[in-house]
């Protein structure tokens, strides 16, 4: 049989392996109850059918956790569990549902727990098989801690006989109420973002998809619980539910409804978040680009005044190298009036490239 994670509630003590049959191997948790009291706790799957006495308020409940194929097999020959559920409950990795198979419910819940360090949701698979006379809870992951239900039964007696529907009321009541951890840690979540978002922070982005993803999957777990209660209440007259336990039902169905709402909010509050935050970021790039065109276009108007004062001091420059040359034969250059021609040329070249500098706003 391949190694597997122990579970929570088995002991630790090191031990051969065993080597008798699935049906005679120890069980995670069982035990036989008559009117709400706990009988027997028997130690196989095959003595805890065999002690299961076929009075009337008499029941076994099993608790199997992370089971090998060939255990959840001998668990249905005993149980006479239909093939199509067993394979579900083997495969794992179901949507929750419920299903009936002649008077046997299979139901499929995803527990959450929320993890605060890494800010992720942890989900936790539950199968139950709900029968005339017995209740078979097949974990594929740490939560939920069904050893908290069972305690919880044992000391209300007066909720426990009343049969295997009281335990999956229990089992869905304590599914339930475990999300509202969940709840607090993603609205804590989302009250962070928002600062962030205005705060301009620059991984926000990344942490508002991360966390989509988060509600997304929650979402998944906890919306089909609704079509699950709604199936439950429907049968409530056809299969004689007691009427103490259709008031319990209906009360998780209004935790599961508020549950249901709260997450559809956080979807739609993260995607106003995610439109808010990509108008912001477009904003500042916005802001962004306009600060570099200002100083683009600060930077050109002072190309353009310096290139003008350098074009007229260029000006008289020229005129300036052109008579200093070192030449004998230059014209005009024993002429008397050459000198005031040649300021005077200078002083009109720069007033005229003055004046078209400062018609066309260069200076």
């Amino acid at each position: 049989m391949p190694h597997r994670e122990s579970a929570p509630e088995h002991s630790m003590d090191p031990r051969a392996a065993d080597e008798r049959p699935l049906a005679d191997r120890p069980l995670i948790d069982t035990a036989i109850y008559r009117h709400g009291v706990r009988i027997a706790t028997p130690e196989s799957l095959g003595e805890t059918y065999r002690q299961l006495p076929g009075a009337d308020g008499t029941m076994a409940w099993i608790g199997l956790y992370r089971p090998a194929e060939e255990e959840l097999l001998a668990a249905a020959d005993e149980f006479d569990l239909h093939k199509l559920a067993v394979e579900d409950a083997i495969v794992a990795h179901q949507r929750p549902k419920i299903e009936r198979y002649g008077d046997t419910l299979f139901v499929v819940l995803r527990a959450a727990t929320y993890l605060d360090d890494v800010e992720e949701v942890n989900f936790g698979e539950l199968h139950l098989f709900v029968g005339p006379n017995f209740v078979l809870t097949v974990r594929h992951g740490q939560a939920p801690d069904l050893s908290v239900v069972r305690r919880r039964m044992e000391t209300d007696q007066d909720l426990l006989r009343r049969g295997p529907e009281a335990v999956l009321y229990a089992v869905l009541d304590h599914v339930v109420d475990g999300y509202a951890p969940v709840i607090a840690g993603l609205q804590n979540d989302i009250d962070e973002i928002e600062t962030e978002v205005f705060d301009s922070e620059p991984h926000v982005s990344r942490r508002i998809y991360e966390l989509s993803r988060e509600v997304i999957e929650f979402q998944r777990a906890t919306r089909p619980l609704l079509a699950i209660l709604r199936s439950l209440e429907a049968g409530f007259e056809k299969y004689q539910i007691d009427e103490e336990l259709q008031r319990y039902l209906r009360d998780v169905a209004d935790h599961a409804t508020t549950v249901a709402e709260r997450v559809d909010g956080f979807r739609q509050m993260l995607d106003n978040i995610l439109t808010v935050n990509a108008t912001l970021v477009t904003q500042a790039q916005n802001e962004e680009m306009k600060r570099m065109t200002e100083a683009s276009y600060a930077q050109n108007e002072e190309i353009k005044r310096i290139s003008s004062w350098a074009a007229i001091l260029f000006a008289p420059t020229l005129i300036g190298t052109v008579y200093g040359m070192n030449f004998d034969v230059i014209p005009e250059l024993h002429w008397s009036l050459g000198y005031p021609f040649a300021l005077l040329l200078m002083i009109m070249v720069c007033l005229s490239l003055y004046a078209i500098f400062k018609r066309r706003n260069w200076l």
